[in-house]
């Protein structure tokens, strides 16, 4: 193992891995698009679809369900079916993964809006707001912080699964991992590897924040009496 990590760690560090088209940084560039491109993809139907199950409350609970049964369809099975009917590239990995990025905005966008208090959609629809600005003005900035966890969720499972990309001519870091497998060096596919957990791990802390900074304030000092609370209980236990 030590052998195969110092063969990672070589590689990380010449300059020559990270230059050309199939250089770390040109193969960064395009796992970020695709993981860009899929989970705008997946926004733009599962976070509308999601306020609106939310708000209203129609089958909403049905609609998600469904939903999350995307979740038993193995990606690749979806990549190899969208290749065959779109050929190599790109967009077979787009449209996989973007489906694998549903389940989790679509949740959290329904359960969100749903966990709403009564009676800020009280004190809303006493004002004479609209339907529509119940939503927007209410609803949405008190789902936010869920809205967003389902987000970064999604942005995080998107960013592990674009690696598979590599197989169907796609690019991205998974390239590192399937060349380096196929010559037999498995140095190289570690250091794919790693950068892959990187990627993650950055994306995941920069979300985070970004979560934070949406969440509002009043919410945000509930939250965190609520983790104070959580800490002083677990000592006196």
């Amino acid at each position: 193992m030590n052998g195969v990590l110092g063969d990672a760690l070589r590689y990380l560090n010449d300059p020559l891995s990270w230059t050309g088209p199939t250089g770390i940084l040109a193969l960064l560039a395009d796992h970020l698009w695709m993981t860009f491109v899929a989970v705008v993809l997946a926004a733009v139907v599962a976070l509308p679809l999601g306020l609106w199950l939310g708000h209203t409350g129609r089958r909403g609970t049905l609609v998600v369900a469904v939903a999350n049964l995307t979740r038993a369809i193995p990606t690749l099975a979806l990549l190899f079916v969208f290749t065959a009917g779109l050929g190599l590239g790109q967009l077979p990995t787009i449209l996989a993964v973007a489906i694998f990025a549903v389940p989790p905005i679509l949740s959290n966008s329904y359960t969100g809006v749903q966990d709403v208090s009564p009676a800020a959609r009280e004190a809303g629809a006493g004002m004479g707001m609209s339907p529509t600005r119940l939503l927007t003005a209410v609803e949405l900035p008190l789902a936010m912080p869920l809205i967003a966890a389902g987000l970064r969720t999604a942005v995080v499972q998107v960013v592990a699964t674009v690696t598979l990309a590599s197989l169907v001519g796609g690019g991205g870091l998974g390239l590192i991992i399937a060349n380096g497998i196929a010559t037999q060096r498995y140095g190289q596919a570690l250091a794919g590897a790693l950068l892959v957990v990187v990627v993650c791990l950055g994306l995941e802390g920069l979300l985070a924040l970004v979560q934070r900074m949406l969440t509002p304030a009043p919410l945000r000092a509930v939250s965190g009496e609520g983790l104070r609370r959580s800490r002083r209980d677990a000592v006196g236990a």
